[in-house]
């Protein structure tokens, strides 16, 4: 049977489908490794590749362009390093590298890339924020003035931290610093603030458990752990920071509040220097690169108290630097504490001698002060930071005297008591109205009479009746928060009444 075919129908559908014709081709630069090894790979080729750039290996392992040299690009490889190989084609990609962000995350284990690592869920990576953006500028930020309480009675009486600032937790190993820290997350729950931990170069078994702490407190609902541990490649320990506070910053730009905590800086300090040496970048002091200083300024100026026409968000950042021999004059120390607005200083000798949280009052400050306290805790800790100061000074003197004047003595045995009060329990932090009222109770000789060993007892004798029994002068201090002739009156009514049953 013979087909009617006409011309002119043909044609018309020829020409419609040579109109409709896209021709696309995927157009991408390649270049191939030279040489592979320790986390690095030179790359040849890719001539047009950008600083931070992510390039893609074979077999989906992703790299990062990090040295831009004339004939090759140093690049660091994140994963495992024996998938690539001499020889290998790599791609450019065209994006820097960027991690998920969003309310997906809490509650979750990531990677420094934002992989899932907890065996939950794949993360979506809709939301999407590039790990190295530039901090905030000097006219979107205002003065640091609302209280982060920790729930630590020697932190926030004598080193307040205040949303949107950077304060440093220092100390030798085995001090109390990751404590301090968890305690800190611990005590936001119910505040609104959005926490992120991220551990580098510690062990897994530590990280796992940093996250049992957490969840058995209920802190998990809220938190974020960013792991790069011991056994993660140097260039993730070195990302993982970044990682944190990209994450992070998307509750700070939204006007909502954040808290990061970076445990800790020393070793991803050590892991960029690795990278930088291997890279052959010309070492500096303790063989660290020149630009060491401005990998940690970067990170930590991006911690913020936004203004109110930027939705008044806050990033608060408390890194963690551990030392040697408490020595506080080593290059990456020196570099954080000029950073930072402020330094809470733990020594192994107070540790040792039980005084736990081993904070040591006179080296620790905060540079925000009281702004970041309620007016109430500024009131009551005036005081306490003075009466301590005399008492070391006395103490040390002390030492050497046979004989004490009866006011000597009575100061000594004052700041035995007060250090006593500054005494706390790990994953036991405090409301802030229960603090102000056992500061007060030793700055105003209630604790006088007290045998040292009974304070302990006292204390905790009297937080369980302000829960109790006294529960209204909780509430007064909370509504009024500051010590007004109400408040006080209040507080020497309770603890007047509360000192005649106190049984030891």
């Amino acid at each position: 049977m013979a087909i009617d075919l006409k011309p002119e129908e043909v044609s018309a559908i020829l020409r419609k489908q040579l109109a409709d014709f896209d021709l696309e081709g995927e157009t991408y630069d390649v270049g191939t490794v030279l040489s592979v090894g320790d986390g690095i790979a030179r790359v040849h080729g890719l001539s047009n590749v950008m600083a931070g750039e992510l390039v893609e290996f074979p077999g989906g392992i992703m790299g990062m362009a990090l040295n831009l040299e004339e004939e090759n690009v140093g690049t660091a490889i994140f994963g495992s390093e024996t998938a690539v190989r001499e020889g290998d084609q790599v791609k450019r990609t065209g994006t820097i590298a960027s991690v998920p962000a969003g309310d997906q995350l809490i509650g979750r284990i990531v990677d420094a890339l934002g992989v899932a690592i907890d065996g939950g869920a794949p993360i979506s990576r809709e939301t999407m924020r590039t790990i190295e953006l530039k901090a905030p500028g000097i006219i979107e930020r205002q003065d640091v003035k609302e209280p982060l309480q920790t729930g630590i009675k020697v932190i926030d009486a004598l080193t307040p931290v205040g949303r949107g600032q950077r304060e440093l937790i220092i100390g030798d190993r085995k001090t109390g610093k990751t404590a301090i820290a968890i305690d800190t997350i611990i005590n936001q729950r119910g505040e609104d603030v959005y926490c992120f931990y991220v551990a580098i170069g510690q062990k897994r078994s530590t990280v796992v458990q940093v996250h049992d702490i957490l969840k058995r407190n209920g802190a998990m609902e809220y938190t974020t752990i960013i792991a790069a541990t011991a056994s993660d490649p140097a260039p993730m320990q070195f990302l993982a920071p970044y990682a944190g506070a990209a994450m992070a910053e998307h509750y700070r730009d939204n006007g909502r509040h954040a808290l990061i905590i970076y445990d800790d800086l020393t070793k991803q300090a050590q892991a960029y220097r690795q990278l930088s040496l291997l890279l052959r970048r010309p070492p500096g002091r303790e063989a660290y690169p020149g630009d060491i200083f401005y990998l940690h300024s970067r990170l930590l100026e991006r911690a913020a108290k936004m203004s109110e026409k930027m939705g008044g968000g806050s990033l608060t950042a408390l890194p963690i630097i551990e030392t040697q021999a408490n020595d506080v004059s080593a290059y990456i120390p020196t570099n954080v504490i000029s950073i930072t607005d402020g330094q809470i200083f733990l020594e192994s000798n107070l540790f040792n001698a039980g005084q736990r949280p081993a904070i040591n009052a006179g080296l620790s400050v905060s540079r925000v002060g009281g702004d970041a306290q309620i007016p109430a805790m500024k009131k009551t800790a005036g005081s306490l930071r003075l009466e301590l100061a005399q008492y070391r000074e006395l103490a040390a003197f002390s030492q050497f005297a046979s004989d004490l004047d009866p006011a000597t003595r009575r100061q000594l045995e004052r700041g035995a008591r007060l250090m006593q009060v500054m005494k706390q329990n790990v994953h036991s932090p405090f409301p802030v109205a229960k603090q102000v009222a056992i500061i007060f109770a030793g700055t105003n000789g209630y604790l006088d009479d007290i045998p040292v060993d009974q304070v302990g007892a006292f204390e905790a004798q009297l937080f369980d009746a302000l829960d109790a029994t006294y529960i209204d002068t909780v509430r007064l201090i909370n509504k009024e928060k500051a010590l007004t002739d109400e408040v006080k009156a209040a507080l020497h009514q309770t603890l007047t009444e509360f000192k005649r049953s106190f049984a030891p």
